[in-house]
């Protein structure tokens, strides 16, 4: 007997047109667990099989109004997804091998064996399964590597999916590198799509998004007791992730002291959540994504130089929207489609002009930035065909390049060096943030180190008397 708390009885249909035989046959199959219906002809077979689904279909193999290898193709061209065994008559091997030929999954001789049948029926089951699985793993597969060829079908992004295949085989650390915006979560996802870790978990955690003092916990789990708030244990990201594939998304924002405990978990293979006195052994493929240069960090003292040299055994470089140009108006014509239909609007295209813009304008946010412009642009368009106003863009790249030439221009016309101008710039800087390193910092796009650096090598400089002196206070 089935406990309440196992799976649901496999459905098995018996046809034959020796009622007596169908009838036994649905018993013997019934007291082996299996839910059973017990037919006298391949029509109330078809009826059967059309009003509620089944599992399993076992036939026999003459019948008055056709066989069973006719009955098998009826089902087979209705889609309707059956494991199906033939009875065939004793000496009769001629035949089994013609129903195998057909696709008939297997085949019994009469007398029909119940325990071999029972074998035979759960065996085909789990193959059935199986092949299931991997149908439904090859449409993600194709679904997802369909979606990252929306991130651009470029020479770049065409080389980037082939990368993603063969990395996807090896157990490697990879880190992926690229913009906001570009995908990369897409790919790291795709990556383990294709892997042999497919049926296990997929994680992915934003190390930004979580707070200094929570990231350790978050990842590596606790127990009750750890810490104030801990009211029972607590499974981590990397436990959750075992037998599959952890993505730790923005690793440039992971915190220093939490590096050294990244690595040993890399190296050792075993967590320690908080407050445990033992590790726990994890079997994670780790990917790791990043808008940040990690080398730069390293040489700034923000990131530990053996941690990003095991997290880099496989870099993926993923490139800006800006670098590959040609994959502005596809993708500007595809989510068009897509917002069109979303929001049942007709609109035929965009103007030359709007093309025009969108071909020249930078993408600082990249694939999302455009796919955002133009679900704006489809919602609040007047017309049938969206005109350069509608995108609503306030730069173009042609406009940054001017601003480019103008500063060339100073450095060009006057006598003011490079170094002058990088000093004028921190320091006006520094005032605008009212002194402010961190803020400083952020604005100049430098980590603070780097800007400490260059703070202190202007003041060495106003104090050995080579500028004009007092300006860095």
């Amino acid at each position: 007997m089935r406990s309440a708390n196992s799976e649901p009885a496999a459905r098995v249909l018996i046809v034959d047109d020796d009622r007596n035989q169908a009838d036994l046959l649905a018993r013997m199959l019934a007291l082996e667990g299996f839910e059973t219906l017990a037919v006298y002809a391949p029509s109330e077979a078809l009826t059967a099989m059309r009003d509620g689904p089944f599992s399993v279909v076992i036939s026999d193999f003459n019948m008055p109004e056709m066989n069973g290898i006719e009955l098998f193709r009826r089902i087979e061209a209705a889609q309707l997804g059956a494991v199906f065994i033939v009875i065939t008559a004793f000496g009769t091997l001629e035949t089994a091998v013609e129903a195998m030929k057909e696709g008939v999954q297997d085949f019994v001789t009469k007398p029909v064996d119940v325990s071999e049948l029972t074998i035979k029926i759960r065996k085909a089951l789990r193959l059935h399964d199986l092949e299931a699985e991997n149908r439904d793993l090859k449409g993600a597969v194709e679904a997802l590597r369909a979606k990252v060829r929306l991130i651009g079908d470029s020479e770049q992004m065409r080389l980037i999916l082939q990368q993603v295949h063969q990395v996807s085989q090896s157990p490697a650390t990879v880190l992926i590198r690229g913009e906001s915006g570009t995908g990369k979560e897409l790919i790291a996802r795709a990556i383990h799509l294709e892997s042999p870790r497919h049926a296990g978990p997929y994680v992915a955690v934003n190390c930004a998004a979580i707070p200094e003092s929570l990231i350790e916990a978050e990842l590596f789990g606790h127990v009750k007791g750890a810490f104030t708030g801990a009211v029972g244990d607590r499974t981590g990201r990397f436990a959750t992730a075992d037998g599959g594939t952890l993505l730790l998304d923005e690793i440039g924002d992971l915190p220093l002291p939490l590096q050294p405990k990244l690595l040993r978990v890399l190296q050792e293979r075993e967590v320690e959540p908080v407050g445990a006195s033992e590790p726990v052994p994890v079997d994670v493929r780790l990917i790791a994504a990043t808008h940040r240069d990690l080398g730069q960090m390293v040489a700034d003292g923000e990131f530990r130089e053996d941690l990003f040299y095991r997290l880099s055994v496989i870099p993926l470089e993923v490139p800006a929207l800006r670098d590959r140009s040609d994959d502005v108006l596809p993708l500007a014509h595809h989510f068009l489609r897509l917002f069109c239909e979303e929001n049942v609007r007709r609109i035929s295209g965009f103007t030359r002009e709007a093309e025009e813009r969108l071909r020249t304008y930078s993408w600082p946010g990249n694939v999302r930035e455009l796919e955002n412009c133009v679900e704006r642009a489809v919602v609040l368009c007047p017309g049938d065909v969206i005109d350069e106003p509608d995108l609503m863009l306030q730069a173009t790249r042609r406009s940054e390049d001017r601003s480019s030439n103008a500063i060339l221009d100073v450095l060009f016309d006057t006598a003011l060096t490079l170094d002058h101008l990088e000093r004028d710039i921190i320091v006006a800087a520094l005032r605008r943030c009212g002194g402010n390193l961190s803020r400083t910092a952020r604005t100049l796009g430098l980590t603070r180190r780097a800007l400490q650096y260059r703070v202190e090598k202007i003041r060495r400089e106003e104090e050995s008397g080579d500028t004009g002196g007092g300006v860095v206070e």
